[in-house]
């Protein structure tokens, strides 16, 4: 039986989230329809889509495939960067509401705190940088989204990938607290005293990335189902280290959304357990604080900067600095 959070701050409270999800981030067209198929056929009731995915259409016939009762799911999206701006977050949330072939999400998260220019391509860029937009604020973001959540169509909001300090931020400007938020989350970078903050303010807490650097974006390297306590703590209850590494966000009581499109790992990944206070205890002592998902240079803006050291958040800022010099040069040379 998957376990069910319930959103403190919800202004639909009745519906509670499922602790296990289906994540469909990397998942190519023609094979994630498949995937949100089987995953629902075998009992997941938990869709996790966003616009930059590129695959919300195929999520969507996924959905309809499976003929499950949409009452019965738990549908969750995200606001792409380019769509930050007032004028653009309904236009976008009502994209991906027909895209998913759905009357409402049950979840709508911004996806990074950091605004594109608004509309045209999802990473607009010029001369190969990325193009910000400056004068949007989350404040103003965050309004339309409640303005949403006030039309009914969505059920809950959120945010994904902000710092601590990003959250006190938005908190003074928001009338509706955020439901959930969504975080890399795996034993290599725990995040423990943000995650019990967070919990504690009424803000539940989604995982992504629960298996690490296994998604190939990252570029492989030491994996870590493959770590010596992981692999301890599999042998010790007879389960395989991806569903350790599952178990241990949900014990946690933070819900967790894999990604596979193969049929037999989608009903593997389902069987989770309680973790053991000695269990938490050995994986709690192999945090490396690894993040592997950081697209600051990518994006031009200095994500995480609550858990870097000086001299990284410098590092980033002057590479930025030095994309905004380069966006004033094109410009000025009437190549923009």
């Amino acid at each position: 039986m998957v376990k069910l959070l319930r959103l403190a701050n919800s202004a639909n409270p009745a519906k509670q989230l499922p602790a296990l999800g289906y994540g469909t981030w990397q998942a190519k067209a023609g094979e994630v329809e498949q995937g949100v198929e089987t995953a629902l056929k075998l009992g997941y009731t938990h869709i996790d889509a966003a616009a930059i995915y590129g695959n919300e259409k195929e999520v969507g016939e996924g959905i309809r495939r499976a003929g499950v009762d949409r009452e019965k799911l738990w549908i969750t999206s995200k606001l792409w960067n380019n769509s930050q701006h007032p004028d653009y977050v309904h236009k976008a949330l009502d994209k991906t509401i027909n895209d998913l072939g759905v009357s409402y999400l049950d979840l709508y998260l911004m996806h990074w705190p950091s605004a594109f220019q608004p509309g045209g391509d999802m990473i607009p860029k010029v001369g190969g940088v990325a193009v910000r937009d400056t004068e949007t604020t989350l404040a103003q973001t965050w309004a339309e989204m409640e303005k949403a959540l006030d039309q009914g169509k969505v059920k809950n909001i959120g945010i994904s990938n902000f710092t601590k300090s990003e959250v006190e931020e938005l908190l003074q400007a928001a009338k509706h607290k955020p439901d959930v938020i969504q975080l890399e989350l795996h034993p290599y970078l725990q995040q423990t005293a943000y995650v019990e903050w967070l919990q504690s303010q009424g803000i539940e807490v989604t995982a992504y990335s629960p298996f690490g650097n296994q998604n190939p974006i990252y570029g492989g390297g030491e994996l870590l189902r493959d770590d010596p306590v992981i692999q301890e703590i599999a042998k010790i209850h007879g389960k395989t280290p991806n569903q350790i590494l599952l178990s241990w966000g949900a014990t946690r009581n933070t819900s967790v959304i894999p990604k596979s499109t193969n049929a037999g790992r989608i009903e593997e990944n389902k069987d989770i357990i309680e973790l053991s206070t000695d269990d938490m205890a050995k994986i709690a002592k192999i945090d490396k604080n690894k993040r592997f998902n950081d697209p600051s240079t990518t994006f031009g803006y200095v994500f995480f900067a609550d858990e870097k050291p000086a001299y990284k958040s410098a590092l980033d800022a002057i590479t930025n600095a030095g994309s905004k010099a380069k966006q004033a040069a094109l410009k000025a040379a009437g190549k923009a």
